[in-house]
């Protein structure tokens, strides 16, 4: 069990701190008693800017975990690596398949990694962890692996597809979270939880022997949830009653409302700047 782990919230979508930059992305910095983990690196255009105004020395980082790929995930990439060279990259193996987006129009937008950040990448093969399975970062930080997709009312939370022309749906099943133990119990970090926020929670659960969830914290992808998904993902929320919930990201305004209403006292803000220590 880790003793004590400090989560940072360097990119999301609302800004922090004075002079910190809002962007449509995710990364957060996590600290252990032995380790500096990046997880996720949101679009790149503040990444740097952002950690250097809270004091994060990306230099100083071991690894870098993935949640899948998405360009307000991996879009920082680049600019990490060149600082931190030296630093293990883990995934899931359909990290580079292409990846789109429909627009309204019908047409598809490229939404995956971005080119230069998979050239570069692929050049630090033999420093990168490309894993479907449970994976142990280091210092009892685990990435999830590959996610079962069990409950009936989840999806991917969004028109996304394998091809331009937008004919063949992405299960995005390169989706994983982040998971630690603590004496509280477990702490569930998101990307975007693609799979299904409940679908993760309950796959960490069998991962841990069904320990208590504490806390669950970053994006739940809920934007476009209709009004029975909401429901039931409520339902879902009360049946595992963590004690704190920190929805971001691209959980999506209406659905963090709901949230915060339903569970009064459990709900916390994790934009930019937010420091989340769990000892």
């Amino acid at each position: 069990m880790t003793r004590r782990i400090t989560i940072t919230t360097i990119v999301e979508n609302k800004a922090g701190p004075r002079g910190t930059l809002g962007e449509h992305g995710l990364s957060l910095w996590i600290e252990t008693e032995s380790m500096r983990i990046l997880f996720d690196t949101g679009q790149g255009m503040a990444l740097e800017h952002n950690a250097e105004r809270l004091g994060v020395d990306l230099l100083k980082a071991d690894a870098v975990v993935l949640s899948h790929g998405h360009y307000d995930h991996t879009g920082g990439l680049k600019a990490f690596l060149q600082k931190a060279p030296g630093a293990k990259v883990y995934g899931h193996p359909d990290l580079f398949k292409p990846k789109y987006a429909r627009n309204d129009d019908g047409t598809g937008r490229k939404a995956g990694v971005p080119f230069n950040v998979e050239d570069l990448l692929r050049q630090k093969a033999g420093n990168m962890v490309l894993n479907a399975g449970i994976t142990e970062i280091g210092d009892g930080l685990f990435s999830t692996g590959e996610i079962p997709r069990t409950t009936p009312f989840e999806d991917t939370g969004g028109p996304f597809f394998l091809d331009g022309n937008c004919t063949l749906p992405d299960t995005l099943m390169d989706d994983q979270a982040l998971f630690f133990d603590s004496p509280k119990g477990t702490v569930v970090l998101l990307g975007c939880a693609h799979a299904g926020v409940i679908n993760t929670l309950r796959h960490v659960e069998e991962l841990t022997g069904r320990k208590p969830v504490y806390c669950v914290a970053g994006g739940m992808h809920l934007g476009s949830a209709s009004h029975e998904r909401m429901e039931q993902t409520l339902d879902g929320f009360h049946r595992l009653m963590p004690a704190l919930l920190a929805p971001a990201h691209c959980t999506g305004t209406a659905a963090t409302v709901q949230l915060w209403t339903a569970f009064p006292g459990k709900c916390i803000s994790f934009g930019v700047g937010t420091r989340l220590e769990i000892a």
